[in-house]
């Protein structure tokens, strides 16, 4: 089995043992930079049903605004190859909004600022792994650092945020 495959699998597990904060109480969600947008955006997710960080994003990004179309697989690996997501941008779950690949758990204000500022020289954003903390990866009050790294049809990848002491 492929550590892609693997990771939300074990995550599920883990939630299930310690239990998740409740996505009310995140704080990704709370005062959040409003965007002005004359539609929801759509997000289409594929994501695994057994993954219980999957569907806290998910109500993440229903919390801020986006119209979610999640489609449950039971491997998003092909997905993410049909994509062409960089190997190294993997993560759990693959959503395509606005024509951009977004991968892993990219809070909704960096996907927000993207579909904004339409850049041409990106085709995605990608939180790599899984890190505790992101958004539907809440564990209390731990909180790991981590980047959002946009990256480009080459591979070519770049810091687009960073979230340090958060």
């Amino acid at each position: 089995m492929k550590l892609n495959n693997l990771l939300p699998l074990l995550f599920t597990f883990f939630f299930t043992l310690t239990g998740t904060v409740n996505a009310e109480e995140s704080l990704w969600d709370k005062n959040n930079p409003h965007f002005n947008f004359d539609k929801k955006p759509e997000a289409l997710v594929y994501y695994s049903s057994s993954c219980e960080c999957c569907k806290g994003w998910l109500e993440h990004m229903k919390k801020n605004g986006f119209e979610v179309k999640a489609i449950a697989v039971d491997d998003v690996q092909p997905i993410k190859e049909e994509k062409k997501l960089p190997p190294k941008m993997a993560s759990c779950h693959t959503a395509v909004i606005d024509g951009y690949i977004i991968e892993g758990h990219v809070p909704a204000n960096d996907i927000k600022r993207l579909i904004t500022e339409k850049p041409k020289d990106i085709v995605g954003l990608s939180v790599p792994q899984m890190p505790v903390g992101t958004p539907g990866m809440e564990m209390g009050d731990r909180k790991d650092n981590f980047d959002v790294i946009a990256f480009d049809k080459e591979g070519n990848t770049k810091v687009y945020n960073s979230y340090k002491d958060y």
